[in-house]
């Protein structure tokens, strides 16, 4: 199985022919430039223009996906993305079950989920998630699977 070596170069000064010619001759391939420049900042929108950009969609770079969501294949809107909602689902029930951050990281973990980034679960990355967790459960906790799943949950000792 083949694996992909790439580098990341910080610049100071353009590079010439002669350095691309040699990286090229190395075996490495350009995949990507990046530009970057200052530009002046204006002063920042009104209140009541921040709650109108907080209403529309996101614009590429402004804020991160929330958690349990990815940009859809159109890139006009957020669909539920099927591995992190699973996640958002299974901490659901651990608080429901009054399950330690700790603990929690540790079950998601045993079960090889892992955090956006590929690193493994903490109990102050958990801790992190737990809003989003409140965000999405009446999505969550509504359903045929979910009523199946409370009578399990019922069943355990609460407190113990």
């Amino acid at each position: 199985m083949k694996k992909i070596d790439r580098i990341r170069e910080k610049v100071s000064v353009l590079p010439t022919s002669l350095y691309l010619s040699k990286m090229h001759d190395a075996g490495w391939g350009l995949v990507a430039l990046e530009w970057e420049r200052e530009v002046e900042v204006t002063d920042p929108p009104d209140s009541s223009a921040s709650v109108e950009l907080a209403g529309q969609a996101m614009e590429a770079g402004s804020e991160q996906v929330p958690f349990g969501l990815r940009i859809s294949a159109d890139c006009q809107h957020l669909e539920d993305d099927p591995l992190e909602m699973r996640t958002l689902r299974f901490l659901a029930e651990m608080l429901v079950q009054d399950v330690s951050f700790r603990s929690m990281a540790d079950a998601l973990n045993a079960r090889d989920y892992r955090t956006r980034d590929g690193r493994p679960w903490n109990a102050a990355s958990v801790f992190m998630l737990t809003t989003r967790v409140l965000e999405v459960s009446p999505r969550i906790l509504i359903g045929a699977e979910w009523e199946s799943r409370k009578k399990q949950l019922a069943r355990t000792a609460w407190n113990s």
